[in-house]
């Protein structure tokens, strides 16, 4: 999740700043996270093309070791994915919770207290490997850093894509299989379709339209760039381009602005038109064509694929190497 920074009425003198969370609501947070928490650890984790500096706040851990494991594996995929890491400075800190397992919570910030961006996990005192073998969110929250800063109605972007894109990373290096990934947008994508009273990915906030609304505005959009540059290209070749102009956390652009540089990376318009269609009114997806089309079916909970389904190829592309 990222966390939205805004002025809060009462700013002109100086007392507040105000977090704008994805649910809808606001409460105080102050300027810089965790400020007057107690640094006990520090640590640097070296990725292609960064610098992780991780701190770990005052609190019991059963391993922390196994917490920079998993910090690493994250910032490996994302790496994987966008071929270097999208800023050469990251922090992380890292808040004990007391008597939990596992990553509690993700919230992640642009430009902040000198490092272009800024990632807080929340995680168990007694979280080991085994724990963290499922976790998602620190990828999640470090796939933020490759997409600029959104004004607040088009913030469905930045976490419908790292919601896409977190899997398909964790594919590149070895974490899980195409076929775990495809299982769970199978089970979980139908989240993002409209409602009633939906008016648009731009003005509808909810959390399954934010998430999964986002996501399947990225998959729909990389099938699509797919088919017109006959699998030549993809939303890979789009992001990696917005990050090669510059479009990273620590920078506020507005949504088109990154839109168009996809674009002329493809060398197609789809990613312009599809959100000309959806930022202003509801738009469905067939999913269970989309995914017979893929060659992706489901059958009591387990996913098969369909070699010679019209678009295999396509899935092939997007979810890894082809599988036997």
């Amino acid at each position: 999740m990222t966390a939205r920074l805004l002025r809060s009425p009462i700013w002109a003198a100086g007392f507040a700043w105000i977090l704008f969370v994805p649910f809808g609501l606001l409460v105080p947070l102050v300027a810089q996270p965790g400020r007057g928490l107690k640094i006990v650890d520090s640590r640097e984790v070296k990725v292609q093309g960064g610098v992780i500096h991780v701190d770990f706040a005052e609190g019991k851990l059963d391993e922390p070791d196994a917490i920079l494991r998993r910090i690493q594996s994250a910032a490996a995929a994302v790496t994987a994915y966008y071929g270097h890491f999208p800023v050469a400075r990251v922090r992380v800190l890292v808040v004990p919770v007391a008597g939990r397992h596992g990553v509690v919570q993700g919230t992640t910030w642009g430009d902040m207290a000198g490092f272009p961006g800024m990632t807080r996990l929340r995680v168990g005192e007694h979280t080991t490997d085994a724990d963290l073998r499922d976790d998602w969110t620190t990828t999640h929250e470090l796939v933020h850093m490759g997409f600029p800063t959104l004004p607040d109605d088009q913030h469905w972007m930045e976490e419908g894509l790292a919601t896409y894109l977190e899997p398909l990373a964790r594919v590149m290096t070895g974490e899980l299989t195409a076929r775990s990934v495809w299982h769970d947008m199978v089970r979980d994508m139908h989240q993002g379709e409209p409602g009633v009273g939906d008016e648009g990915l731009d003005h509808t906030h909810s959390w399954g339209r934010t998430y999964w609304g986002g996501a399947m505005f990225c998959l729909m959009a990389d099938v699509s760039i797919r088919q017109q540059t006959h699998n030549r290209r993809g939303m890979r070749d789009a992001l990696r381009a917005i990050v090669d102009h510059g479009g990273t956390i620590d920078q506020n652009w507005d949504l088109p602005k990154a839109l168009a540089i996809g674009d002329a990376a493809t060398g197609t318009h789809v990613l312009t038109k599809q959100y000309a269609r959806w930022k202003d009114a509801p738009v469905t997806v067939d999913l269970s064509e989309l995914w017979a089309q893929l060659g992706v079916r489901m059958e009591e909970d387990q996913v098969s694929f369909l070699p010679n389904a019209p678009l295999a190829n396509i899935r092939e592309s997007i979810a890894g190497e082809r599988l036997k």
